[in-house]
């Protein structure tokens, strides 16, 4: 089931006169300038800002229009895994050096996969996007991806591009990545939700999950019974949302509310997967490469805060860290309930840092778990199952809960030296512990320590 917006030719004239055919762009980098840092190139810092002075006037297809990295890596059919993550020991797609910058033009699975026909050209068509707003790369992947190598029940949906070598990087480094700049590529996005799947799911065998009903399983029970295979099996329920501009000139999402009205909330574009090689694998479809759980070294990690201007520290694990991204969203709730955020594409420029052990570059607890910062908070990370499945823990918010707390622990004691126990009751007094998400296997939550309650000295 697809479920727009609104009528598709109305759709078709709200991306049109809403914003303007050549318009959009240019309202989409007021998303990468507005308040912090647009391309932020230089040797400083995430903070120091730097307008953008490039500006998009077309849809972003591969190659065209503002690229701020020193390096580019589009997303080709030969860039990309469609499911899966790299391996450690994975030929990389491209070599920088640490401190260097690179644009990924990332492409959102949705509008791509097998129960959305896995066509995009068709599939936007339907919802009104004209021909030369659909992405070129995204249609090539779905052409180019046959289905005899693509296992809807199985394999991950995420288009996943990299990985990207960086030189000097080494096991028990940190991989520093700095969220430099996002720029849609295209006005609209699409919120998914599917049977099994997402915080009101239905579990194996047709039941409800504890604590709701059958008649409160989300999307409802209604396509049960269609054999494996038939798209209706799924019971997908993909909800347009085109982009248009509200107030000041700010860019919202759309979704409709009724018949005749419509709710508009903001664009916070942010990357859902960033990552570096984390198992070693026979085959590139090993199980524990599935894009679908975060791991140790990152990966689908699904953290709203990490927008523009923010810092996302990883362990290394493989020669060159090969780090990749994927996953792009255009704006995202806590727990990303329903299954997706508001997916759509994004051209994200990263810095790739190299950090060592004892060089003060990297929080202490970046060398063995996932930790993030933004302009104005520290951000420790919990997971429930960090590596990757192989121990069972599963889906279990306490697990990652305590994980969270014990990280955001560690991080007060042994890098800004407060007292454990005051710590402790400081976190419990002043630090908001949030879930990141709970649709992808391993589920996540996030604790945010605010920088501005602690003296400057420490907030450099």
């Amino acid at each position: 089931m697809n479920t727009s917006a609104m009528d598709p030719g109305d759709a078709r004239e709200l991306l049109i006169s809403g914003l303007g055919r050549r318009g959009f762009l240019r309202a989409a980098t007021a998303v990468t300038t507005a308040g912090t840092a647009a391309t932020l190139l230089s040797s400083g810092t995430a903070q120091a800002a730097q307008p953008t002075t490039a500006l998009p006037e077309e849809i972003l297809q591969p190659g065209k229009g503002p690229i701020h990295g020193k390096h580019y890596v589009p997303s080709l059919p030969e860039q990309v895994r469609w499911g899966y993550v790299p391996s450690v020991g994975s030929r990389p797609v491209l070599r920088m050096r640490s401190g260097e910058s690179v644009t990924v033009d990332t492409v959102s699975h949705e509008g791509l996969l097998e129960d959305q026909g896995r066509d995009p050209a068709a599939y936007f068509k339907s919802q009104g996007v004209p021909a030369d707003q659909v992405l070129r790369d995204a249609v090539a992947i779905a052409r180019d991806y046959t289905r005899s190598t693509r296992n809807f029940d199985v394999d991950g949906p995420h288009v996943v591009t990299g990985p990207i070598h960086v030189e000097g990087a080494r096991p028990g480094d940190v991989l520093k990545i700095e969220i430099l700049s996002l720029l849609p590529r295209v006005p609209y996005g699409i919120v998914s939700s599917r049977h099994g799947k997402g915080a009101l799911a239905r579990q194996v065998g047709g039941s409800a999950p504890t604590g709701i009903t059958l008649d409160e399983v989300m999307p409802p029970v209604a396509t049960d019974g269609r054999p494996t295979g038939d798209p209706e099996h799924y019971g997908n329920v993909s909800v347009f949302t085109p982009v248009r501009r509200g107030k000041a000139g700010a860019l919202n999402g759309v979704v409709p509310l009724g018949t005749s009205g419509e709710v508009a909330f903001p664009l916070k574009p942010h990357m859902g997967m960033m990552g570096v090689a984390f198992t070693s694998a026979d085959t590139l479809t090993a199980p524990t490469l599935n894009s679908i759980p975060p791991t140790l070294g990152g990966g689908n990690i699904d953290i709203n805060l990490l927008q523009q201007g923010s810092t996302l520290y990883l362990p290394v694990f493989s020669e060159g860290a090969l780090f990749y991204t994927g996953d792009p969203h255009l704006a995202m709730g806590n727990g990303e309930v329903a299954l997706t955020a508001m997916e759509g594409s994004l051209r994200t420029t990263f810095r790739l840092t190299v950090c060592r052990k004892g060089s003060g570059d990297a929080p202490s607890v970046a060398f063995h778990y996932p930790f993030a910062e933004t302009q104005d908070a520290w951000v420790a990370v919990g997971l429930s199952d960090p590596d990757g499945g192989l121990n069972g823990q599963g889906t279990d918010l306490n697990i990652a809960m305590r994980r969270a707390v014990v990280n955001a622990l560690d991080f007060l004691e042994h890098d800004l030296g407060m007292d454990r126990a005051v710590a402790y009751a400081y976190l419990s007094a002043a630090a908001d512990f949030e879930v990141s998400q709970v649709v992808d296997r391993t589920v996540g939550v996030h604790g945010v320590i605010e920088k501005a309650h602690f003296p400057a000295r420490h907030r450099a």
